[in-house]
């Protein structure tokens, strides 16, 4: 499925997305910053982009992921996990940040930060009941799937 989402550069110096092959999943989301933003072991920063987005499809999102790079070697992740951009949503995309790692990490003007996917969403109805269907896995939580028989 192809989707065109229209993009507005909100800060100077602002960065289009762009994949960095031609097999990438995701795009990469460049820091719009003024200068180096430095963020300690244990702390969060929350780093511009530049950049708003008019998703036109209100069954699409943008979700916005770690840089693996990024977390395996520095240990910065995202501080919410997944961020998620909904398709009403008109204003500047910020990336949070957490540095989980041993050593402070300065992030640069212009550095790939985060990168984004849009994909499908439900729209999922909910209905309240009393009962629910069996499954082999039933109420197994954590690692239940990986138990021995």
């Amino acid at each position: 499925m192809d989707l065109t989402i229209p993009v507005k550069k909100v800060r100077p110096g602002a960065v289009l997305p762009r994949r960095a092959t031609a097999g990438s999943a995701g795009m990469d989301l460049c820091a719009c910053l003024d200068a180096p933003v430095t963020i300690a072991p244990g702390e969060r920063a929350v780093i511009p982009t530049g950049l708003a987005f008019a998703i036109p499809d209100p069954g699409c999102a943008i979700f916005l992921y770690a840089r693996s790079g990024l977390g395996i070697k520095h240990g910065l992740t995202l501080s919410n996990g997944v961020g998620v951009i909904d398709s009403d949503y008109r204003g500047e995309v910020c990336v949070g940040l957490c540095n989980l790692g041993a050593e402070p990490y300065t992030i640069q003007p212009g550095e790939r930060v985060a990168q984004m996917i849009a994909a499908p969403v439900f729209a999922a109805q909910l209905t309240e009941t009393d009962t629910l269907d069996d499954t082999d896995r039933g109420a197994g939580g954590f690692g239940s799937t990986g138990r021995l028989a």
